[in-house]
């Protein structure tokens, strides 16, 4: 999303009761992708990148597709439309209902490659049935797919050229070098400027694309935008595009990668079979099949090569709104890589490359001091733009958010009990033990830091839990690790007071915070508080990040146990939290993040749900219901 597009929305949907005007929407249409770059495929035909933090490359920012027939143009946004995606696959198929003909699409994402295959079928009177088109039942000679793309390359909209071939369009800047290509070659091919200051000074939005400038054959050489006329063979127009990186893939690799895609991707069972190996197989005797399928193919979408996803694809690019979703949270990731650790021989899928290539990138992002940064640019794992880094900067710690730290120590000490072996390993865990002992008040709860929201500070409920989750796993598996796995101890804060018992220690600092647990436990509302705050006090709003004590348990009940006490506050806490967060429409139910919560709720009369709320609240009444179950409890 480029600036000239974000005030062009803002002034679409400026005073809008729900929309939140200069953001990329994805509430409708499908993703494609799987192999690093991720392509939004609206249900109204357009084609957005959203794989920036996955690859480095920007692509296409801006597109429009159509079916011309002669000189008049039907724009797929304006036709009726359904969508799904075929079998378990993220190849998506687009049906558009236009006043002349069906077209039925099919968009496909492989690796830094995408196909659209538009077939399309003209009534009988538009293909010639009355004698007047001239045409035959494929439909009008004249007939021709309208693509109007506009690429981004180096996530530039100036100083962009253009290099034109036969049957494909190449758009660059300096390193990123990004093709639009047809199988069908050009029926006609022309650039145009973007929106000028004058139309980005007006008070309407500007419709794009215009219609040609005779005058303007220099400049229209000089700009990301390119609409091209695409003719159909028997019915059918293919297009791709193709983001590169001239120090990777040269011009002439670059169109025989095209050339290669047209010719083994020639049909939509083609389609099918390479869209099908992007994602893990899943046995059809899998419980629950339909829901892992799509959970996988999200994971899939999310994920960059190195393995590290991102929170979800980034609609507020400009912060308007957000602090951005397009980073790697270690909380969020770590969190999902033990889901999938556990869930993996449940339901017979094998994830042992993903569970892997996970572990291998939480070492290599974590810090000197054993934690790990605030978030990270999942293509490399170099640091990406955060408020919660107080631990590089200089100063005090408060703007640190400890609770990733656990969740990343929680998933590397079971992946490491599973036998998941990769360089480091054990000189993380070491680290990261030293590195939560550091930032453990004497009372048994963790300092004061940011919580999992993102939006305040203090001695948070969570990320105590997060903690009881840490030491516990390292008690329960960390057997063999040792002080000695570090390459310079001394480099290392904090592990000099490591003893040379690191599993019965782990286990001891899991006891501290067990029994400091009870400092927040509120009896007038039968819960845990959210956190102490700064002043002293105790907040005792409900949270539905709290509702993580019931997993953090159930791993302490490992090495505890849980006693009956606990049991009891425990369950009396996870009803209170997930009835009292609990909210349901006429559209939607589910959980609130928190008591009070006012972010993003415009002109809604309370708080939003959320899914990782709702979630949370699922998760814990299972991970609650196996421990009860542990202890012969009802």
């Amino acid at each position: 999303m480029q600036l000239r597009d974000a005030l062009d929305d803002y002034k679409r949907h400026a005073g809008d009761g729900t929309r939140f005007p200069g953001e990329r929407r994805t509430v409708s249409g499908r993703f494609s992708g799987g192999d690093g770059r991720l392509v939004h495929v609206g249900d109204d035909g357009e084609l957005r990148d959203f794989g920036y933090p996955l690859t480095g490359r920007t692509g296409l920012v801006r597109s429009r597709i159509g079916l011309a027939v002669g000189d008049e143009v039907a724009w797929l946004d304006e036709a009726e439309t359904t969508q799904r995606y075929v079998s378990d696959t993220a190849l998506v198929e687009t049906v558009h209902e236009t006043p002349r003909a069906t077209v039925t699409r099919h968009d496909v994402t492989l690796g830094d490659a995408h196909l659209t295959r538009a077939s399309v079928e003209f009534g009988e009177e538009a293909s010639g049935g009355d004698g007047t088109t001239g045409g035959d039942a494929a439909g009008p000679e004249d007939a021709s797919l309208v693509v109007y793309a506009r690429f981004a390359p180096d996530g530039r909209d100036d100083r962009v050229g253009q290099l034109r071939y036969d049957d494909a369009v190449e758009v660059y800047h300096a390193d990123e070098h990004d093709f639009l290509a047809s199988a069908t070659g050009f029926a006609d091919l022309r650039g145009q400027l973007p929106a000028t200051f004058p139309e980005l000074l007006a008070d309407d939005p500007t419709d794009l694309p215009r219609d040609r400038d005779g005058d303007r054959y220099e400049e229209e050489r000089l700009s990301g935008e390119v609409i091209a006329d695409v003719p159909f063979a028997d019915g059918v127009a293919t297009v791709a595009t193709l983001l590169t990186d001239r120090a990777e893939t040269d011009r002439e690799a670059a169109r025989e990668r095209l050339d290669e895609l047209f010719a083994d991707l020639d049909s939509v069972d083609a389609l099918a079979d390479a869209a099908a190996d992007s994602l893990p197989a899943v046995p059809e005797s899998a419980p629950a099949r339909d829901s892992v399928v799509a959970d996988l193919r999200v994971l899939s979408l999310l994920s960059s090569p190195s393995g590290l996803r991102i929170a979800g694809p980034d609609f507020d690019p400009y912060y308007e709104h957000s602090g951005g979703y397009g980073y790697t949270w270690f909380r969020d990731d770590a969190e999902i890589s033990g889901f999938l650790l556990g869930a993996a021989d449940a339901v017979g899928v094998d994830l042992d490359d993903w569970h892997a290539r996970s572990a291998r990138m939480y070492v290599a992002t974590q810090r000197p001091d054993g934690s790990w940064p605030h978030r990270v640019w999942p293509r490399d794992g170099a640091l990406a733009p955060g408020w919660a880094n107080a631990r590089i900067e200089d100063g005090p710690d408060v703007d640190y958010q400890a609770d990733q730290t656990g969740s990343v120590v929680a998933y590397l000490a079971r992946a490491r009990a599973a036998g998941v072996d990769v360089d480091g390993l054990d000189a993380t865990l070491v680290a990261a033990l030293a590195g939560l002992d550091r930032t453990l008040e004497p009372d048994g709860r963790p300092v004061v830091c940011q919580n999992a929201w993102e939006d305040s500070a203090g001695r948070f409920t969570h990320t105590a839990a997060t903690f009881l989750e840490a030491y516990s796993e390292l008690g329960r598996r960390g057997e063999g690790l040792a002080v000695d796995a570090l390459d310079d101890p001394d480099a290392v804060p904090g592990a000099d007071a490591l003893p040379g018992d690191l599993v019965a220690h782990a286990r001891d600092r899991a006891r501290e915070v067990y029994d400091a647990l009870d400092d927040l436990w509120v009896p007038e509302r039968g819960c845990y508080a959210v956190r102490e705050t700064l002043d002293g006090g105790i907040d005792d709003r409900l949270d539905s990040a709290t509702l993580a004590l019931a997993a953090a348990h159930r791993s302490y009940d490992a090495v505890g146990p849980v006693d009956d006490e606990r049991l009891d506050r425990l369950v009396s806490h996870v009803e209170t939290v997930v009835d009292g967060l609990s909210h349901e429409t006429d559209d939607i139910a589910g959980l609130i993040r928190y008591e009070g919560d006012g972010w993003r709720r415009a002109d809604q009369l309370s708080e939003k749900v959320w899914t990782v709320s709702t979630a949370w609240g699922a998760n814990a009444c299972a991970e609650l219901a196996a421990l009860l179950a542990a202890h012969d409890d009802p």
